[in-house]
């Protein structure tokens, strides 16, 4: 069975499109786009065909929803008062429809801080586990690495890419039996815990890197090398 590969283009600060490509080439190769809310503007901006709009439009407006559903886009919309955000909406709209690898762009930056942390915090939700989830933006990708796995092992995240680029390991929960390969200050079986930024900035030093944890919830942060003064 083949993967499906879902864009969620939220409404936070809009990366570019150029830099999007450096940094993390074949990004845009996916099957559906979903715009949460006032994400259709930057789905416009960075040249992205939508094929469903969620939200409950305060950021977007009726004449611009309607322009969407003229051009042929599903519409979802959602009332005002709601449990979930619109980017939470956007991502279950994407599992919903089939999507196993789920990039998320937008999420970052903005106005509300509050906002970003709980994108960030999406990439733990219960609805979409099981598939691969990412926040993406020009100058950073954040993943989660959970563990065990459902059979009780350690698991593994490949961080492989270019020499220089940073990666911070943040723990979201208590991380035991912490293992990296490829970076410049490595961890043996190491436990990090929230608060204390022992794995913050690390680099990496091999074009092949990876991170193994036993236990926990660990914050995977990557920026290119022009990041790392």
């Amino acid at each position: 069975m083949s993967t499906v590969r879902a864009l969620v283009i939220a409404d936070g600060d809009a990366p570019d499109r150029r830099a999007l490509d450096e940094a993390w080439p074949g990004w845009s190769a996916v099957d559906l786009v979903v715009a949460a809310d006032g994400g259709a503007r930057l789905a416009a901006r960075l040249g992205l065909r939508i094929n469903l709009w969620v939200g409950d439009g305060d950021s977007l407006g009726d004449a611009e929803i309607e322009d969407l559903r003229r051009a042929g886009v599903s519409i979802a919309r959602a009332a005002t008062d709601k449990d979930e955000s619109d980017t939470e909406l956007g991502l279950l709209a994407a599992v919903q429809a089939g999507a196993s690898d789920i990039t998320i762009l937008g999420a970052l930056g903005g106005e509300r801080l509050d906002h970003a942390l709980a994108n960030v915090l999406l990439l733990a939700h219960p609805g979409a586990e099981g598939a691969t989830v990412r926040l993406l933006h020009d100058q950073t990708r954040v993943r989660l690495l959970r563990g065990p796995d459902p059979a009780g092992a350690p698991v593994a995240m490949d961080v492989t890419g270019p020499v220089g680029d940073l990666v911070s390991l943040l723990p979201l929960a208590a991380v035991h039996g912490a293992t990296t390969a490829g970076l410049a200050f490595p961890l043996r079986d190491a436990d990090l815990s929230a608060g204390p930024a022992l794995g913050l900035s690390n680099l990496r030093v091999a074009t092949r890197a990876s991170i193994k944890i036993h236990s926990g919830r660990l914050l995977v942060v990557e920026s290119p090398a022009t990041l790392a003064t």
